[in-house]
């Protein structure tokens, strides 16, 4: 089940980066397409759990549908970058043995920027503003989940 939203979820954060116009702010231009992304991290982090390191091959699968689909240019980035954050993630997930929502916050910090350099430099749109608000945008994705995972777990301890 995770595997299929996080391989839909790519594709269609994908779409939102060529399809939602760019929104200029003090810090520079910005994309509503950046809430969506920590999201697609989080799902990640589930369909890892769920099948291990052949994540990959759905992240290689997403990348596909995005070249055939939306566009090849953000296909190449969007692979590139989730392959080098999940490799970020691997690390996190195979040598720390902290309980999934530690997990989750600990390798989005470290996946996150990883992920954000990669995309928007061969995007061609790396600045210092648009890296904040991307990370940012990731981040808070993966803080919002966080909190979920947390809450329903203090509510089954009670």
């Amino acid at each position: 089940m995770w595997v299929g939203f996080y391989f839909a979820s790519i594709v269609a954060v994908n779409w939102l980066f060529v399809t939602l116009p760019f929104i200029p702010t003090p810090l520079g231009s910005w994309s509503g397409a950046n809430l969506v992304v920590g999201f697609v991290f989080v799902l990640r982090d589930l369909a890892q759990r769920q099948i291990g390191h052949k994540v990959l091959l759905a992240t290689l699968a997403a990348g596909a549908m995005t070249y055939l689909t939306v566009n090849p240019a953000v296909a190449l980035a969007s692979v590139t970058a989730f392959m080098v954050s999940e490799t970020s993630d691997w690390l996190v997930y195979s040598f720390t043995k902290r309980p999934l929502e530690s997990r989750i916050l600990l390798s989005s910090a470290i996946s996150s920027p990883l992920d954000t350099v990669v995309f928007l430099s061969m995007m061609g749109f790396l600045s210092p503003a648009s890296f904040t608000l991307e990370t940012s945008s990731k981040i808070l994705g993966a803080v919002a989940v966080w909190m979920l995972l947390r809450r329903r777990i203090l509510l089954q301890k009670a």
